[in-house]
């Protein structure tokens, strides 16, 4: 996921349901989102048993579905359900469609290729609709949710999470080097979302209440794994630190960006890969809005 675009770092949970179907960058995301599935499955799927659903829903919409971190979660906890799955990556779609044909599940699957800024696809009536870490790149996310609330069946639940941007890895003091080199990344990285992600942070609760929906509950997941930590661990975290500095090298001082090139460098002793402290850092809010 490492192509330095103005929207190749925008955070590891970027769907891209808006842009042009830019799928050189989808196909660099796919990585990060599939290792952001196997590293945080406990905590995605305890997002999905928590939502105050009134039965098992029978037909759920995936919206910026990606390479389908939720989909497979929310068939494996709802085993009744069908998923129509949104983005507008074709290799994103087609790479859920071959996980879904490799585990079964191909007959629950439908997928849908759309720019939900330029066009309201017809998705049915669902009783759930789960969007992770996918409005806040909408152009006109009130817009947006008006649609989900008239698409929703009466009663229906629209679960929306949203993430506090890359996750972190590294202790404070490192690397020894450069001591709080995550830190200054990071900050560099809200400058830059700042400018080109206007809507992240955005009051997603007032937002949702705005648009007709009840929000019944609201809760943040806060994850903090390892060490020791696993191989998918240091994989996360290499991939995550690539897309961050396809973010930020242009405002990081040359010494900081030479040292997170060590970290970067898969052959370097430096090597992030090659350190035994790595932690995985970060918060989702999951807000859980009913159509009355």
């Amino acid at each position: 996921m490492t192509h330095a675009s103005p929207h190749a770092a925008h955070d590891h949970g970027a769907h891209a349901v808006h842009q042009d179907g830019q799928d050189h960058e989808a196909d660099s995301q796919a990585e990060i989102l599939d290792l952001d599935a196997e590293v945080l499955a406990e905590h995605i799927a305890s997002i999905t048993a928590w939502l105050p659903v009134n039965a098992s829903p029978r037909h759920i919409v995936d919206l910026g579905c990606g390479t389908g971190t939720g989909t497979f979660t929310l068939l494996k906890h709802f085993p009744t359900a069908e998923v129509t799955a949104v983005d507008t990556s074709t290799s994103h779609l087609r790479r859920l469609l071959e996980k879904a044909e490799a585990e079964g599940l191909a007959d629950r699957v439908r997928t849908v290729r759309a720019d939900l800024d330029a066009h309201w696809p017809d998705l049915g009536t669902p009783d759930l609709v789960w969007a992770s870490a996918s409005m806040h790149h909408m152009a006109d996310p009130d817009r947006t949710l008006r649609h989900v609330h008239e698409t929703l069946a009466p009663g229906g639940l629209f679960a929306v999470v949203e993430l506090a941007g890359f996750p972190r890895f590294l202790p404070p003091n490192a690397p020894a080097n450069r001591p709080g080199l995550e830190d200054r990344c990071h900050a560099a990285l809200d400058r830059h979302h700042a400018e080109h992600v206007s809507h992240r942070g955005a009051d997603w609760g007032s937002k949702l209440t705005e648009a007709g929906f009840t929000v019944e509950d609201e809760r943040t997941i806060t994850v903090n794994m390892g060490p020791p930590h696993t191989d998918a661990i240091g994989r996360y975290a290499l991939t995550s630190l690539r897309l961050i500095r396809g973010g930020a090298a242009r405002t990081l001082t040359a010494e900081d960006t030479a040292a997170l090139d060590q970290l970067l460098d898969t052959d370097s002793p430096h090597s992030i890969l090659r350190r035994d402290d790595l932690t995985v850092r970060t918060e989702r809010t999951v807000w859980a809005a009913r159509r009355r």
